[in-house]
């Protein structure tokens, strides 16, 4: 967890500008908020390490790379336990086709994916090949997205203190 002490102006600024552009050089990043390139790239590398900044990635185009489908896939589990859900996890991270994961509570799901492919008839295979094959899976219940509405929206900063 991120230690929020000491977050001035400054680092708060540059969290909101490289949410908004992270491939924005340290030179650009040092002139829109005020300072010379050297303290920028020094307060860069603090927020880094500690933990305000896990990543800086570039979003690319899904159609570009013609992965035209989106699913959105619930997965039941079996069983309830520390190492089946540990086995799932380490399964699932090494699809590629898995974009997103995550751990829910409150649905008939424990598990919902992303899954990103040309088009169904690929994704009828990841869904056979890759998914259902992985010890302990359930049920699986899969919603196709139809239009992106809102995507990568930076995090709201109005929460640190």
């Amino acid at each position: 967890m991120a230690n929020l002490s000491k977050l001035d102006r400054y680092d708060r600024q540059i969290l909101e500008l490289l949410q908004k552009d992270a491939g924005l050089s340290n030179q650009d990043l040092a002139e829109r908020i005020g300072l010379s390139a050297s303290p920028c790239s020094r307060r860069i590398k603090n927020l880094e390490e500690r933990g305000f900044i896990d990543q800086r990635i570039a979003l690319i185009n899904r159609s570009a790379l013609n992965l035209n489908l989106v699913a959105i896939v619930g997965i039941r589990m079996d069983r309830h336990t520390p190492d089946r859900f540990e086995h799932f996890e380490q399964a699932v991270a090494a699809i590629d086709e898995v974009i997103e994961c995550f751990l829910v509570t409150g649905q008939d799901s424990d598990y919902q994916l992303k899954v990103v492919v040309p088009d169904m008839d690929h994704y009828h295979q990841v869904l056979l090949k890759h998914i259902t094959t992985i010890a302990g899976v359930d049920g699986v219940h899969s919603s196709f997205l139809l239009r992106d509405i809102i995507k990568a929206k930076p995090l709201p900063l109005k929460y640190l203190p």
